[in-house]
């Protein structure tokens, strides 16, 4: 491996390409181009290597095994033909970065917007996304979350089932199409981190086993296919061969993190201090290099370990996707408690208790599982959970790919986006959630036929835990996943940035709050705490060091007349008062208009359906001298 970066694959060397494969299960392995062919050189540990002179940087090859089939590089860095071509080798010296002074960004200042490429625009390419990526750093976004790209089978898919995990894919454009969308990112200060999918591998184009049975196990158990052999015999290679490829994205791509799909899924019996999870994040930062790189975990049974330092017993990842928080505001917003939502009530005190703590379930029992849920998480930051009210998977899981917007009426979503935006945790934002886009987010995956009806028949299954999408109408009205309608609904329209300009405006001004404010500003010293309104209201309350505290009044009910107020948290700071600075009501937002919250003989009158952001700022103490008359009369 002397002078390689990578344990496997193709890369360019001073006297040709260099390959490299671990096919234990082979008894040789050979190299085939257009117009020559190299046999590698076996070792004991089952790689095989060899120098191909003369091989140009971005020549076609495959391996052909020791039958002679021809298969694909499971470790290729480019497949433009799609997963059962040939491979390409690729020279990433080639591209030219111009982010050298680029350092990242700590979790802390993350506005995260999750993104899909293929219904992006409607190209679908890397090329056509550039366009938008000005706009979304003026409207106040901070890191863009990729979904997954290594290449998958067919020509359009969601990307979590990727078999060639090196190969960005071929339906966005070219490797260095890709590098060039993170060089200008990175020009607009903005992070790119891509979701990664480490806990299986998608059924079609996977050719791994052919090399090596021991990629796979069956002492766990995946409900996505075989579980990846982690931790069993000659699990050495496959382990780097992931954790490489973690490495390899941040370093020859410029990103600045991952998020992790369904770790819950990653099995390694080994401690967390040489759990391949905590290894994927070492090797992470160690390929950063100067910037700041942020491993982000989605987790669905709450694992707050995740993110605990090595030293305490944790696996070093910075932040875990809340769904607890997402449960409760569709609930909230909808009325709707049915399947994985039924643990849900939607009241003030959980969205209280979600911007204190983060998760709700931190070991308590759980009923729709049947079993305790989360782990505590009480001493994490608030940035370590990442807040959402939609997202690619949830939205899907609508039926009709409905966006949150659509489900709920117009003032709750205005007055929850405001709640998610201006709370404490991190807050992720999906494609097109900026203006309300009107596209829907269906699931779809292009396969070949019979593969199709299995992955259909499987949707519908997983549907069919929600008991309003059995019915037999909405049933045979749900989209297919393989047809390419389905696919196309999907992709945003960009001139509805214009036509729904009052929720765009809403949205920038909230981001524009949340970059500026000083509640917001990292290292700030603030302490968040909260307060119950009523059955639909809560008060949050950011007290700040210097005084100069913020209030967020959040009533998503009927309007709220408080004639008294026995509760501290609403208070005005000494020698401050309170001044309404953002409502989500405001006419610009296509709100009703925003009544006067000034303190008068009959208390506060709270609109309904709104949120309200308040900042306290100097003032008269008018209450001591009102009480001083009081007592003379």
């Amino acid at each position: 491996m002397q002078g390689r970066k990578l344990p496997i694959g193709a890369e360019i060397t001073e006297g040709g390409v260099d390959f490299r494969v671990w096919a234990p299960d082979q008894s040789q392995i050979s190299i085939v181009t257009d117009h020559q062919k190299l046999r590698l050189t076996r070792s004991d540990e089952g790689y095989f290597t060899g120098l191909f002179h003369g091989c140009a940087t971005d020549a076609r090859y495959q391996l052909e095994l020791s039958t002679g089939e021809l298969i694909p590089d499971p470790a290729s860095r480019f497949q433009p033909e799609g997963p059962h071509g040939p491979s390409q080798v690729v020279d990433p010296s080639k591209f030219v970065w111009t982010d050298s002074q680029w350092t990242g960004r700590p979790l802390a200042e993350y506005i995260l917007y999750e993104m899909h490429v293929g219904t992006f625009t409607p190209e679908g390419t890397w090329a056509a996304a550039m366009r938008e990526l000005p706009e979304l750093a003026a409207a106040g976004i901070t890191a863009l979350e990729v979904m997954p790209v290594a290449e998958f089978p067919g020509q359009f898919g969601w990307g979590y089932d990727g078999v060639n995990l090196f190969a960005p894919t071929r339906l966005y454009g070219t490797p260095d199409e890709f590098r060039q969308f993170v060089n200008l990112a990175h020009q607009h200060r903005m992070c790119v981190i891509l979701d990664v999918v480490y806990n299986h591998l998608g059924p079609d184009g996977n050719y791994l086993e052919k090399l090596a049975r021991n990629y796979f196990t069956d002492r766990h158990i995946n409900e996505w296919g075989r579980a990846i052999n982690f931790d069993g015999e000659q699990c050495g290679p496959v382990r780097e061969f992931f954790v490489s490829n973690a490495g390899y994205w941040i370093e020859e791509y410029h990103l600045d993190g991952l998020r992790l799909d369904a770790t819950q899924a990653i099995q390694d019996d080994a401690p967390p201090s040489r759990h391949i999870l905590t290894e994927i994040g070492r090797r992470s930062r160690a390929a950063g290099t100067n910037r700041q790189i942020i491993v982000i975990a989605e987790n669905e049974p709450q694992h707050s370990q995740l993110c605990r330092p090595v030293d305490q017993g944790g696996y070093g990842l910075d932040g875990l996707w809340n769904d607890d928080y997402h449960h409760a505001a569709i609930v909230a917003l909808t009325g709707r408690q049915e399947a994985y939502y039924s643990d849900y009530n939607g009241d003030p005190q959980e969205f209280i208790s979600a911007a204190k703590y983060g998760f709700l379930y931190q070991g308590q029992w759980y009923s729709w599982q049947k079993k305790p849920r989360g782990q505590a998480g009480f001493d994490l930051p608030t940035e370590a959970f990442i807040a959402f009210i939609q997202n690619h998977d949830q939205i899907a899981n609508s039926g009709r790919g409905q966006r949150i917007h659509q489900l709920a009426s117009p003032g709750r979503y205005r007055a929850f986006l405001a709640m998610m935006l201006l709370g404490p945790a991190t807050p992720m934002l999906f494609q097109g959630q900026e203006f309300m886009s009107s596209a829907p987010f269906l699931y779809f995956a292009d396969h070949h036929p019979e593969l199709a009806a299995l992955v259909a028949e499987g949707r519908l299954q997983f549907l069919s835990q929600f008991p309003t999408l059995t019915d037999q109408k909405i049933a045979s009205e749900l989209a297919r996943p393989d047809d390419r309608e389905t696919f196309e609904q999907c992709k945003l329209d960009w001139t509805e940035r214009q036509t729904h300009a009052p929720a765009y405006q809403l949205c920038k001004d909230l981001l524009r709050v949340r970059r500026t404010d000083a509640a917001f500003q990292q290292g700030a010293r603030r302490l968040v705490d909260g307060a119950v309104l009523g059955r639909e209201a809560l008060a949050l309350r950011y007290f700040l060091h210097d005084g100069s505290d913020r209030l967020l009044l959040v009533n998503w009910g009927r309007d709220l007349h408080l004639q008294s107020m026995p509760e501290p948290i609403l208070a005005p700071p000494w020698n401050r008062t309170w001044n309404v600075a953002l409502s989500t009501e405001m006419p610009d937002y296509d709100g009703l208009g925003v009544a006067d919250l000034e303190v008068k003989d009959d208390g506060w009158r709270i609109p309904g359906e709104a949120a309200l952001w308040i900042v306290s700022q100097p003032g008269p103490m008018e209450s001591n001298a009102s009480e001083s008359s009081a007592r003379k009369s």
